[in-house]
């Protein structure tokens, strides 16, 4: 008779129990299925904006990127049209722009390619400044930059051009080219 009474909520238990076991299994049936790629991004941005600050809170440089996707497995992060900002005391920024650009696990290691342009608005003594390259590779901490390609800088009116280029952007400025130099410069 007891029985009888319970029956109807014995019955639910059981397809309770069942169905939650049975949820259970092929929860784990698809987790155990699921396969990653070996090279997958674990996160993205559109509108990518990234600033660093030194220790007493000035700006030290900035990136921003139409797209950003980061991979997991090397750590590195993948940027569309991305813009460089690295700030110097008094003196204007200078801005270096690309096409695309890959910076390493490390944080510190930028390869730009494509059209690379860069660049520094003139300030009291100093004329704008323009170079540009293709295939630059930054180092972030030392505000330093090189490449093995065709380069050209443009100061006020006078131009330089040649094979392979090296630059570091805190002072003091220093631009070495590397071979095959030529020059126009105009006498104001």
């Amino acid at each position: 008779m007891i029985f009888s009474q319970y029956r109807v909520y014995l019955i639910l238990f059981v397809l309770m129990v069942s169905s939650w076991m049975l949820a259970d299994l092929y929860e784990q049936k698809e987790i155990k299925g699921f396969v990653a790629a070996d090279h997958s991004p674990d996160f993205f941005s559109t509108g990518y904006y990234k600033k660093e600050m030194t220790l007493l809170g000035v700006a030290k440089s900035k990136l921003i990127a139409d797209k950003m996707v980061h991979y997991s497995d090397d750590g590195r992060t993948h940027l569309e049209n991305p813009v460089m900002t690295l700030y110097d005391s008094d003196l204007p920024p200078w801005v270096i722009t690309s096409e695309t650009g890959v910076l390493e696990a490390d944080g510190n290691h930028l390869l730009l390619k494509g059209k690379v342009v860069i660049t520094r608005a003139g300030a009291k003594q100093r004329k704008p400044f323009k170079i540009n390259t293709s295939t630059l590779k930054v180092e972030l901490l030392i505000s330093y930059a090189e490449t093995d390609q065709w380069a050209e800088i443009i100061n006020g009116s006078n131009k330089t051009e040649g094979i392979g280029l090296e630059a570091t952007f805190v002072e003091p400025i220093k631009l070495k080219f590397l071979s095959k130099v030529k020059g126009r410069y105009v006498l104001n």
